[in-house]
């Protein structure tokens, strides 16, 4: 399942940030990474999207 404000890896090799889940697993708004720093907001749907990046709050490393 796919949240607002998820950051996602796209199949054009992309990343990008959902604002706007207008859809379930069909479309979203994301606003795209077109070069460091400078975005653009585009409608995406559930196919363009290769995976979602998974943050952690604690670095692995400091898990006993």
């Amino acid at each position: 399942m796919i949240k607002q404000y998820d950051h996602v890896r796209l199949k054009s090799g992309k990343r990008a940030v959902v604002v706007e889940v207008w859809e379930q697993g069909v479309s979203y708004e994301a606003d795209i990474e077109v070069s460091t720093g400078n975005y653009e907001t585009e409608t995406i749907g559930h196919a363009d999207i290769s995976g979602v990046f998974v943050e952690v709050e604690t670095p692995i490393a400091m898990i006993a």
